[in-house]
């Protein structure tokens, strides 16, 4: 009985099909009947793996950038602490809550007011001191302080710069002996007195 012919392995029929194209036909006429030369099986893509969000985020941004585009972001800023007005307003109520409304709303004036606008931190520091141990003594209650609102520092280094020093300054001042005692409440001014660039400064009663 006949022996029946084996098919060829896909690598003898791709070593086959590389043979007989570097090969001149004896009879180009003539059909090959022995084995036509077959198309070899393309190779199995490799598994790849699953794409993460990272990958879709960085490939997100690469379809987006186009090579020598400037970047049109900003870098995000390094002072991560919230603004001094907004920590001042912050702080927890101690006076009247009725008072504290219409000081907000800048419906009460104050009594006396001192510019510490333009003066160094050595020059503002002792005549704050003294405006209001001044006041405090004389019965007042609400005086206005104003520091300005400073110039804006540059933000492209990368130690933070703060805009206006005796901004940052008045109101640690209020808090450290010897006014701290006589102190009730600081917040920033309405509009009308200075709005970012000014500070109430609510005093206790004089005993």
């Amino acid at each position: 009985m006949p022996r029946k012919p084996r098919d060829l392995r896909p690598d003898e029929r791709d070593l086959w099909n590389r043979v007989a194209r570097s090969t001149d036909p004896l009879h180009p006429t003539r059909r090959n009947a022995t084995l036509p030369v077959q198309p070899s099986e393309p190779p199995k893509p490799a598994p790849t793996a699953p794409q993460t969000a990272m990958d879709r985020e960085t490939e997100s941004f690469l379809q987006a950038f186009t090579l020598g585009e400037k970047s049109q972001t900003r870098p995000a800023p390094h002072d991560l602490v919230r603004p001094i007005g907004e920590r001042v307003n912050a702080a927890p109520l101690r006076m009247d809550a009725k008072r504290f409304g219409k000081l907000k709303r800048g419906k009460v004036t104050p009594e006396a007011r001192i510019d510490l606008h333009g003066l160094t931190l050595a020059q503002a520091h002792p005549r704050l001191t003294g405006f209001i141990l001044d006041a405090h003594a004389q019965g007042k209650r609400l005086v206005l302080v104003i520091t300005g609102k400073g110039r804006p520092g540059s933000g492209d280094g990368p130690i933070p710069t703060r805009t206006g020093a005796l901004k940052h300054q008045v109101p640690q001042w209020l808090r450290m002996a010897p006014l701290a005692p006589l102190v009730l409440q600081v917040t920033q001014a309405h509009i009308r007195h200075g709005g970012a660039g000014a500070y109430y400064v609510y005093l206790r009663r004089n005993r």
